[in-house]
């Protein structure tokens, strides 16, 4: 047959507009099968969690009615109607997922579809199911990424580690060398050794695992780690940034076993100042893993056996503690500003059921490590910048003028003297928090402090650290759980390996800084977020029980109360017999008609009234003849010492039951909650993942 009297196929068929359809699709599919760079990688995950909610399947005439989780960060949509065909198997009265069909609709007219169940709401898994949902948080990894892991040994082929001294890293496997951590940490980032020379002065290795030699720039591997930023620490669970045969294996500084590290050796003197050092590769061997506890105990309460069991690891705590209170000291001088605030631990039982609630348990050993930590990023942001080299830095600005002249004229009513205002340094506010009379109100000044401060990030400029009273800071001492310190590790060996490669990591640095930022933003809702279902679900049978507390924070429609537990709930004005008024100029709340003055750091006695643990809020009452009392800060002088917290009777004294409206858990003060209140709090500026205290954000 001719070809001219052939019928016209598919694809000849096809318009212009289709084909060029097709085009850009076909590319895109390509393109997601490997991104080559990360400008090239759309930040997937976390943060993109879009047109969904959780909620609870309930029977409709027409299928089914999905009512979302007052905690769920999209309640927006309201109640979502659910077709028959759309259910998906689903059944009713279950926690499920649901895909908004039509987005753009007017609450109450959403239509969806169920993606996922994850089952009864009373079950304690489900309860976090639903935080890494909303997070966009995965405990699994691409069946890539974990194809690219699998040919890694558990530990570095003794032929590997040979043929990398001979390329030149350095062999420091015979300097005693240990690690310190929390008893229950698995990633080892960091390990330290220390010498103190003949002149007073010490020469600190700050020993960081080389995370960047396995994980390699243009790998699924690597696409994978940078799209979740950051490992995450929920109560019962750590979703980690790297699969575990890295960051518990390979690349965790185990004792007694080698391991690729990335050195910062660092000269010095006994001012605290650096005044030489290098930063290189290097081989390591752990002598001995130790704990922050083990270490305080040795350091406190040393035992005839100690120097039989740990040998030359004493004197070398002894120096450690001695190089970390120079390095204090210096850094107080300097101006950096030390929040205290209490951080929370919440103590499981086998179940997930939570037994305790109480303050983390922090040490001066905590302090050293963190010291160092400190020294080597400082250390390393200073070399770069010097080098004009395209960097990822840690950054905390200036605070905004108006609202840290705010805070001062807040602080002058609680004993401040002096002010701040226009453009101040760190010294300014340390030497102004130091004049404040009422120490009982510190802790909650702190929050506001913090509160008045702009937010640290990652960021491609070195704007330096505010807290810190640093000039150059960075992130380079946790490449197991952050992004940004593996992504600097990969520019520091181009430089050292003499790769010119400015121009390549320039054009890199603002999208894996920006990233990494919002990633560590959504780890701390989520972290928080969890942190709140358990407080909750501990007091959800503490109704009626007293406990004492000091007020951390008040608005406009009440004020919270932190137990010594460090849990805080909600005491709405409302149901104070009196009309009080909040001076958002003194942070104190007044009586209208008996005067009665609430203020923050005011120690309390509350009532437990009120428990929801749909959305995590926590109601409180004052004790019965609060408002008559004189300042309850004279009262307790006279009282003596503190009872054990006891159940009240029902009906007795506890005073009237609190609304729910505005009320909201707590474990210190935080972001703004929708309903008025804070939920969550701010992390201390200090810590390190898993070793108690925050999770290294400072």
């Amino acid at each position: 047959m001719d070809d001219k009297k052939k019928k016209p196929g598919f694809a000849e068929n096809m318009s212009a507009s289709q084909r060029r359809r097709n085009r850009i699709i076909k590319a895109k599919e390509e393109q997601a099968a490997f991104p080559e760079t990360l400008a090239d990688q759309a930040p997937r995950g976390p943060l993109q969690v879009r047109n969904q909610v959780i909620g609870i399947l309930r029977q409709s005439p027409t299928g089914g009615v999905v009512i979302p989780d007052p905690s769920f960060r999209s309640t927006d949509y309201g109640a979502i109607d659910i077709d028959k065909n759309h259910l998906n198997g689903a059944p009713f009265n279950m926690v499920v997922v649901c895909e908004v069909l039509n987005p753009n609709c007017e609450r109450g007219d959403c239509r969806g579809t169920i993606t996922e169940v994850l089952g009864d709401y009373g079950n304690n898994d489900v309860r976090m199911l639903t935080v890494l949902r909303q997070f966009g948080l995965s405990q699994t990894f691409p069946e890539k990424v974990i194809e690219e892991v699998e040919p890694l040994p558990v530990n570095p082929d003794p032929e590997l580690v040979v043929n990398e001294i001979a390329k030149g890293r350095r062999d420091k496997r015979d300097l005693l060398t240990i690690t310190i951590d929390g008893e229950d940490a698995k990633d080892l980032d960091d390990a330290i050794s220390i010498e103190k020379l003949r002149n007073g002065n010490f020469k600190l290795y700050v020993h960081i695992a080389d995370v960047s030699n396995y994980v390699r720039e243009g790998t699924f591997l690597d696409a994978e780690a940078f799209s979740r930023g950051t490992s995450v620490y929920l109560v019962d669970r750590v979703i980690p940034m790297l699969p575990p045969k890295l960051s518990n294996g390979l690349c965790s500084l185990n004792p007694n076993v080698d391991r690729l590290a990335m050195t910062a050796e660092m000269l010095v003197d006994r001012e605290g100042g650096i005044y030489g050092g290098e930063l290189y590769e290097s081989v390591i061997r752990s002598d001995r893993r130790m704990s922050y506890n083990e270490c305080y105990r040795i350091l406190t309460d040393p035992k005839p056996e100690d120097d039989e069991e740990y040998g030359e690891i004493i004197p070398m705590l002894i120096r450690m503690k001695e190089l970390a209170e120079i390095l204090r000291s210096m850094r107080e001088r300097r101006g950096a500003i030390n929040f205290e605030m209490p951080e929370t631990k919440v103590i499981l039982n086998d179940d997930g059921t939570v037994r305790d609630v109480k303050p983390y348990p922090i040490n001066f050993t905590n302090g050293i490590i963190e010291s160092f930590m400190i020294c080597a990023n400082e250390f390393v942001a200073k070399k770069f910048f010097d080098l004009k080299y395209p960097f990822v830095y840690r950054v905390h600005e200036d605070p905004d003028p108006i609202k840290i002249a705010r805070f001062s004229n807040i602080a002058r009513y609680f004993g401040a003297s002096g002010r701040l205002f226009g453009h101040i340094k760190p010294l300014d506010v340390q030497r102004f928090m130091g004049t404040i009379g009422d120490k009982t109100a510190l802790p909650a000044l702190d929050e506001l402090l913090l509160r008045s401060m702009a937010k640290a990030r990652y960021c491609s400029d070195c704007l330096g650290h505010f807290g810190l009273a640093s000039k150059f800071y960075c992130h380079f001492t946790s490449p197991i759980r952050r992004y940004p310190d593996l992504y600097i590790h990969r520019i520091i060996k181009s430089y050292l390996h003499g790769e010119n490669s400015r121009s390549h990591f320039a054009g890199l640095v603002d999208n894996a800084a920006e990233h990494s930022s919002d990633m560590e933003r959504n780890a701390v809702d989520a972290e928080r977020a969890s942190d709140d279902i358990k407080i909750c679900e501990y007091m959800a049978d503490k109704i009626g029980e007293h406990y004492d507390g000091v007020i951390s924070s008040i608005i406009d429609s009440g004020c919270f109360v932190r137990l010594e537990n460090t849990v805080e709930g909600f005491v709405p004005f409302r149901s104070l017999r009196d009309h009080y008024f909040f001076d958002d100029r003194s942070y104190r709340a007044i009586g209208a008609h008996g005067g009665k003055i609430l203020s923050i750091g005011m120690p309390v006695t509350v009532v437990v009234e009120k428990v929801d643990t749909e959305e995590n809020k926590i109601d409180f009452s004052f004790e019965y003849g609060f408002e008559e009392e004189r300042d309850p800060r004279e009262q307790r002088m006279s009282k003596g010492p503190k009872k054990e917290p006891h159940r009240a009777k029902k009906g007795g004294r506890g005073g009237r039951s609190g609304a729910s409206r505005g009320s909201a858990v707590r474990s210190g003060s935080g972001k703004p909650g929708s309903s008025g209140g804070y939920i969550g709090r701010p992390k201390s500026s200090g810590g390190r993942s898993g070793r108690g205290g925050s999770r290294g954000r400072r």
